[in-house]
């Protein structure tokens, strides 16, 4: 058989398809949703940054991908001292992106390709670019201070031992000798969600977006707006950007936030099929506060994507997964990557996956072994588009796209980088621009070389080279989608079967979905299958290979 069986043509129409009317189960309980890092997805005016009219180009291959949705990284005007998450205007467009009413028709074009438009909301913090922050600087004894947090400090030193995020301490200190917080980089100043002016301006924000035709907002820290009032201490800090697992941290997942969400849920509530989507690194247990009834409507599940490449740790998170979030009423949102982590493909090629942030300090290119990785990605995608609930996917991992962890140091972006004194990578391997041709500048890209360079092997696994070879990355995730459309989308059954313990083996309704994880090959159940993710001979599926068998 071949690593790929191709899409029935009922399959290839159901590709192109207008946005149909609410269905009882609501959308976004199934949907597949596409993560757009849009300074790498497209340039449209040949500057070297990807924006909003090349975004705008690329929306027939996203109908033709099969994805319901796309979630767009911060596209408002800011400095991009943090890629966009530093907030200046939340009403405006940053030039370097288009305009607001490019945007409108930006969504406009989507939504006729069938298409729905999630934005990002920046509510932790804003940039210290930020009109408030600078009316702040500008007066000691501003009211406007209490948008923000500052302090007088303790010691003659910070409030407290908080760290950021980024590398180094929480606080920095003013001229004036006072203090003000931010648990990411020194120009992402953190805002006080005990000021009423914050809480009602945010408000306006969901208002203007959704007015001008947003479908919704994922939502950048959720777990970390509301900080203990006394602000003590961290008994002790993880790393970055990880799970956080306490009942009582000081400034991650406090239950004072989900008043504000149900202030946000009252608000989206009135715009039919319009959703919240939290990023909330907590365990699933708390995971399922923030998905109540009356908070949000999704919230990613990093617990899954923290995972290592191992059946029964596999088993586990998604068992401790659906138990959680189904005493909420709750659907699952699964993700295996995102503009914050290595690529899965090089993830899962190195010697111990969970290793990856040690990885990025290390950053040996002899450890991730490419050929494991792209095969145990081709797996994960069928896992991932397998199990009932949302599918989250971060642009190019239908490429099969690498990390690209030896950049050159003259072109690091992250403020991981710089915070870090130079000795943590950071993120800004997995935001190279994706190559759409296999020559030109960028691959494709724009007209100019990209502003983060890509890797010469890119040209390999460009999507018009990728586009109609049945092995071809590319072409695994249009026919799994496609499938996943017509067999599985409106169905949240799920039931394990008795397999090896090296071996994932469910059954979603009239589908039966195997991976095997292990180091011999596994035997198959009966039936036609509709796709493997690898070679399958004799009835027997290959080590680091999905398949799905309909009965």
């Amino acid at each position: 058989m071949t690593n790929v069986t191709a899409a029935t043509a009922s399959d290839d129409a159901a590709r192109d398809r207008p946005i149909p009317p609410m269905p009882s189960t609501p959308w976004w309980r199934s949907a597949v949703i596409y993560q757009v890092y849009i300074r790498s997805f497209a340039d449209g005016d040949g500057d070297g940054t990807g924006d909003i009219a090349g975004l705008r180009s690329r929306l027939g291959y996203l109908r033709d991908l099969g994805v319901d949705a796309i979630w767009i990284n911060p596209w408002y005007s800011s400095p991009l001292a943090d890629g966009g998450y530093d907030v200046a205007d939340y009403f405006a467009i940053d030039d370097r992106f288009g305009t607001v009413a490019e945007a409108e028709a930006f969504i406009a074009d989507a939504h006729d390709h069938g298409i729905r438009v999630i934005l990002d909301l920046v509510p932790n913090h804003t940039s210290d670019q930020h009109r408030w922050f600078q009316e702040a600087l500008a007066d000691p004894s501003s009211p406007a201070r209490q948008r923000y947090h500052f302090s007088a400090g303790r010691d003659g030193g910070p409030p407290n031992n908080w760290r950021s995020v980024f590398g180094g301490p929480a606080w920095t200190q003013l001229a004036d000798g006072s203090w003000y917080l931010h648990l990411f980089d020194p120009s992402q100043p953190d805002l006080n969600w005990d000021n009423d002016e914050v809480r009602a301006n945010f408000l306006d924000v969901l208002r203007f977006w959704l007015d001008h035709g947003a479908d919704g907002f994922r939502v950048d820290v959720a777990h970390g707006l509301v900080k203990h009032p006394e602000m003590p201490d961290v008994d002790a800090y993880g790393p970055v950007v990880h799970v956080v697992d306490s009942d009582d941290h000081p400034h991650w997942d406090r239950d004072e936030i989900h008043d504000i969400v149900r202030e946000w849920r009252a608000v989206v509530d009135h715009y039919d099929g319009a959703v919240l989507v939290a990023e909330a690194w907590v365990h699933p247990d708390r995971l399922a506060n923030y998905v109540r009834s009356d908070e949000y409507h999704q919230s990613f599940n990093f617990s899954f994507l923290e995972t290592p490449w191992d059946a029964a740790a596999l088993r586990s998170v998604i068992d401790e997964s659906m138990r959680a979030l189904s005493q909420v009423g709750a659907s699952n949102t699964w993700v295996l990557s995102n503009h914050d982590v290595v690529r899965h493909a090089t993830r899962f090629g190195l010697p111990d996956p969970a290793r990856w942030r040690a990885w990025l300090r290390e950053s040996d290119p002899s450890e991730p072994d490419r050929d494991i990785g792209q095969r145990r990605a081709r797996a994960a995608a069928l896992l991932l588009l397998s199990l009932p609930g949302a599918a989250y996917l971060y642009q190019g991992e239908e490429l099969g796209l690498d990390e690209v962890w030896d950049l050159d140091d003259s072109v690091r972006d992250d403020p991981v980088w710089f915070r870090s004194h130079h000795t943590d990578r950071g993120r800004d391997g997995c935001r190279v621009p994706i190559p759409w041709t296999a020559t030109g500048p960028s691959f494709g890209f724009g007209d100019a070389v990209a502003w983060l360079p890509q890797p010469p092997e890119f040209a390999t696994l460009a999507a018009e080279v990728q586009a109609g070879d049945e092995a071809s990355m590319l072409e695994l995730y249009r026919t799994a989608l496609a499938l996943r459309r017509r067999h599985l989308s409106d169905d949240e059954s799920f039931e394990w079967l008795a397999s090896d313990p090296s071996v994932l083996s469910y059954r979603r309704g009239g589908v039966t979905c195997v991976i095997n994880l292990g180091d011999e090959a596994a035997p198959l159940p009966r039936g036609e299958i509709i796709i493997s993710s690898g070679d399958v001979h004799d009835g027997l599926l290959g080590t680091d290979t999905a398949v799905w068998v309909r009965a």
